[in-house]
């Protein structure tokens, strides 16, 4: 795929360049400034931008990895407590929204200020947020009405996480965020099938969905975590060889 053209200023300077693959290494946001001219789908791919954008992310892997460890937390709790009351499922549930939705916009936001696609990340946690408020403001409410909450928040936020995942570099861990955002749509389209379970069960439904999804939000954070080691070691390396 032939690469957009791009300001000589920033040749000139050095700040990045063409390797031999025909990617765009160096500062990720002006790759990603350099990448935004022409027209791209949600799905489209683009070589440079997603080096550049799977760079910014993998600056925030911490964050990621935060998000898996509090799912797989969130995701023991209830699978050890089945027979919790109401009330104390949904203050439990509002505080994990709460928090990975902190998260969750964390781990977009830089990127998000340059390249439009990570903003799914960002809208992924203010939805996370929005279940939680909905939760904790609506103090009678009842099985099913919280059921259907968890089941459009997992729709919503699984399809916007897949969205994003295409916009990650395979070794980057691209898979691993697709396989989250596909977890919670398959839980979220569970409960709209089946609207009538009881408490026990959900419980039990989100407890192993929650733990699954950490898992994999867990796996990526290492992942990005050493592809962001691997970056940090050639930067000497390159300097002692200039």
């Amino acid at each position: 795929m032939p690469l957009r053209s791009v300001p000589i200023e920033f040749v000139r300077n050095n700040r990045w360049s063409k390797t031999t693959n025909g990617r765009i290494i160096g500062r990720p946001q002006e790759a990603i400034m350099a990448t935004r001219s022409g027209k791209t789908g949600l799905f489209a791919f683009d070589p440079a931008r997603c080096d550049a954008m799977s760079e910014v992310l993998a600056q925030r892997w911490w964050a990621v990895g935060l998000r898996g460890i509090l799912a797989i937390i969130f995701g023991l709790i209830c699978l050890l407590t089945p027979g919790i009351a109401l009330g104390a499922f949904v203050i439990v549930f509002a505080a994990y929204m709460f928090v990975d939705g902190v998260f969750a916009i964390i781990s977009g936001i830089r990127a998000a200020r340059s390249g439009d696609t990570w903003g799914l990340l960002i809208l992924e946690g203010v939805v996370d947020l929005a279940a939680g408020v909905i939760a904790i403001l609506w103090p009678a409410i009842t099985l099913v009405a919280l059921i259907w909450i968890v089941a459009i928040w997992a729709i919503v936020s699984g399809a916007l996480m897949l969205a994003a995942a295409f916009s990650l570099n395979l070794d980057y861990g691209r898979w691993w965020l697709a396989l989250g955002g596909i977890a919670s749509t398959v839980f979220g389209i569970l409960l709209v099938i089946e609207p009538l379970i009881g408490a026990v069960v959900l419980t039990l439904w989100i407890g192993a969905y929650a733990l699954v999804f950490g898992v994999f939000l867990l796996v990526l954070g290492f992942q990005l975590h050493s592809k962001r080691e691997a970056q940090l070691r050639k930067v000497p390396a390159g300097a002692k060889k200039a």
